[in-house]
């Protein structure tokens, strides 16, 4: 293969334009071979280079006390205080889940796993964003059975806990779903690993996996959209092999336990070829890569085929020298591949050699610091009108069918097939506002959650990027956590159409106001563009995992109502906000309008105000308002505690107004009536609205009488049959 003419044919196939080609050209000094095609291909490609979104991605602020490192390692770090270092990152995995959703989705939690012990740490938490298709579109259950079956065959059998997420249906998504993935993990903070490598002479080493054949071009796959063709792109999709990503776990940090690690890359996406070039462009040298010493599992494989692999389970490694030994000891009693792949040269360049012959060779700079940057043309979305969405013919029907619909009903069915458990440390399992794990042997914990609503970033992308920064870090905050940090996975389609170019400026632009606002920077992330079947793309879905410490987990709140007659409180302003909701969509089939605005300075206020209640032992019951509003709230307070509520809104605005506006920086909270005027004053004193709505008790959920009346038991019952009835008999 290595004597492949270069045609304009070959060079479009890999995902180039002439003028990128000739830059390459240019950086060598001559025509590339086959093999340093393919290998600019992939360094250069969107899903490698992010050369649609470096330029923007720079405003985002990314620093703060507490952050140790920042976006542009494997993860983000955060100093969690007593010597101890959160690390967590997002990923995306969504072309190769709608081409295979079993194996694209176990492989996606595979390299965010990797991501995070090669740093250091020990994960101790995934998460996951999923969204799917309309739930009627052919394809939506069978992509739904494999993903969700991924996800738990391979967190569960590699033994770390999938602690919660959320999951989504909408038509935008029938022919590109999305699979984001962020796993957690911790360390000790003056023990974190990075990818620099130093050291001329110093051995390069490979460890893990033999390389195959599965998963080449897959980088490059991902960074075009999808066209009649997609399910002939399955050999792009990686095989996963969980077990021997747990063996990897250990060999890893049994290995850092020592000095003998300089720099550690796990190989992801374009495998050895990016692990390689960014040890060697982060350290400032050159490689020399022996080819020949790559194991193997298929017979023949080329240069071309090893550099592109992207088989899983592999990692690369700089050692100090005499070390090798020592290292191989561990691996092999681990069962890995261990290999002295290369070593550091002081050329600068990436040296590739196969049957004592060079096969490639390129400046490391060219690889990386010369890969295309485009300001792409964009046109902001522009700003709508609001408009009156109208009220149900039956509100008790409207209610029953929301709850018990795709949007808003349980998920269990989904969340029972991970393991969430495992490890013994999750305190808050998936179906509240954000997961807790602690930190084992302390009272201490962290709080993670996922959110994004996409119908807001499409309707107005500054204010859907500023809600779903702000929503984690309301989650995070109604469990009684302090908001640290994020890590985000931005999907959204091709951002050569100037409209879908606008969408990601604005959601950025959002979000970057929210983190300020919120002292809540950005540590890690991902861009996956290209989202797109056909020139049709998806909504606009800047997928946010936030991470919150909480100091003493025992004083953690959760959704239930925990007694009978207990008051409802309703913390934060509700405003006629109903464009773009569910109600809408659900009542009017549409998502017109406005939607709801993010002031930021009332979120902090009011988030401000809640967490103060929940760490002075005063609140245990709380639920941020969101998806559905006030009586989605509720319902699924009562639902989760099996205890019903009576409450009275006020006639300022109309019923479904009040009842399913998704007006943000709310909270719904339920305490002893022998703390409500403590708590009213304290609001008063803090500036924060707040009315008492109501009790918990009796077996229906009511409002204003009988204007809402549902048996609580027949709402519980709708609430968790929808997910287990739809995907009866997937395959």
């Amino acid at each position: 293969m290595q004597d492949v003419k270069i045609t304009p044919e070959v060079v479009k196939e890999h995902g180039l334009t002439v003028e990128e080609y000739d830059r390459i050209v240019g950086a060598l000094g001559r025509e590339p071979n086959i093999t340093e095609l393919g290998i600019y291909s992939v360094m250069w490609s969107e899903h490698c280079s992010y050369k649609s979104s470096r330029f923007y991605l720079k405003k985002l602020p990314t620093e703060a006390p507490w952050v140790i490192e920042g976006p542009g390692e494997n993860a983000g770090v955060i100093d969690i205080g007593d010597g101890q270092a959160a690390i967590f990152k997002m990923e995306s995995h969504n072309h190769p889940s709608y081409i295979e959703p079993y194996q694209g989705a176990a492989t996606g939690v595979g390299g965010i796993l990797r991501d995070v012990f090669t740093m250091g740490a020990r994960p101790i938490a995934n998460m996951n964003a999923l969204r799917f298709g309309e739930p009627d579109h052919p394809k939506t259950k069978h992509l739904v059975s494999g993903v969700v079956n991924g996800i738990g065959g391979y967190g569960n059998c590699v033994g770390v806990p999938t602690v919660g997420g959320e999951t989504n249906f909408d038509p935008s998504y029938n022919g590109n779903i999305l699979v984001n993935a962020m796993t957690v993990g911790l360390a000790d903070a003056d023990k974190i690993f990075l990818c620099a490598a130093a050291g001329i002479g110093n051995p390069v080493v490979y460890v893990g996996s033999k390389t195959g054949r599965d998963g080449i071009h897959g980088a490059t796959m991902a960074s075009t959209e999808f066209t009649e063709d997609t399910e002939a792109k399955r050999p792009t999709v990686q095989v996963g092999d969980p077990f021997t990503e747990k063996l990897l776990i250990e060999a890893c940090l049994e290995l850092m336990a020592t000095d003998a690690i300089i720099a550690i890359q796990d190989m992801g996406a374009a495998g050895l070829t990016s692990s390689s070039v960014e040890m060697a462009s982060k350290g400032g040298v050159g490689f020399e890569l022996n080819l020949n010493n790559v194991p193997q599992r298929e017979e023949n494989m080329t240069p071309y085929e090893m550099c592109l692999s992207e088989s899983q389970e592999r990692m690369l490694m700089v050692l100090k020298p005499g070390r090798e030994d020592m290292a191989k000891a561990i691996f092999e009693k681990w069962e890995l591949d261990f290999a002295v792949i290369g070593v550091i040269t002081d050329t600068g360049n990436l040296t590739l050699t196969f049957g004592g012959e060079v096969v490639g060779d390129m400046p490391i700079n060219s690889l990386v610091d010369d890969a295309p940057e485009y300001q792409r043309p964009f046109e902001y979305t522009a700003k709508r009108d609001a408009v009156s969405v109208p009220a149900p013919a039956d509100l008790n029907r409207t209610v029953m069918d929301m709850i018990g619909g795709p949007h808003l009903c349980s998920r269990r069915w989904i969340w029972e097939q991970y393991d969430h458990m495992v490890m013994g440390d999750t305190i808050q399992r998936p179906g509240g506002d954000a997961a807790v794990v602690r930190i084992h042997g302390t009272d201490k914990a962290l709080a993670i959650s996922t959110d994004v609503t996409p119908r807001y970033c499409f309707a107005d992308p500054e204010q859907g990027g500023r809600q779903a920064v702000a929503e984690t870090w309301r989650n995070i905050s109604a469990v009684g956590g302090t908001p640290l940090a994020i890590t985000n996975c931005l999907n959204f389609g091709n951002p050569e159409r100037p409209d879908i170019m606008g969408q990601f400026v604005g959601c950025l632009e959002g979000m970057a106001d929210a983190c300020r606002a919120l002292d809540y920077p950005i540590v890690s992330g991902n861009v996956s563009l290209y989202n797109e079947t056909n020139g049709s793309g998806i909504m606009p879905t800047p997928a946010i995992g936030g991470v919150g410490i909480m100091a003493d987990s025992s004083k953690m709140a959760t959704v239930a109502f925990k007694a009978e007659g207990q008051t409802i409180l309703l913390v934060g302003e509700t405003k006629d906000e109903l464009g773009v909701s569910l109600y809408q969509q659900h009542v009017a089939g549409e998502n017109s309008g406005q939607p709801p605005f993010v002031d930021l300075d009332i979120e902090r206020r009011n988030g401000d105000f809640i967490r103060n209640l929940i760490e002075t032992g005063q609140l245990v019951t709380c639920h941020d308002l969101s998806d559905g509003g006030l009586i989605a709230g509720l319902s699924d307070m009562a639902i989760s505690g099996n205890i019903g509520a009576s409450i009275t809104v006020s006639d300022d605005l109309p019923l479904h107004v009040s009842l399913f506006s998704e007006t943000q920086a709310r909270y719904l909270i339920a305490v002893p009536e022998s703390i409500v005027d403590a708590i009213l004053q304290d609001a008063d004193q803090s500036d924060v609205p707040i009315v008492a709505l109501g009790t918990t008790g009796g077996t229906t959920v009511s409002v204003n009488g009988d204007a809402v009346n549902l048996v609580l038991s027949e709402l519980a019952s709708a609430h968790a049959d929808w997910m287990p009835n739809f995907m009866a008999n997937a395959t």
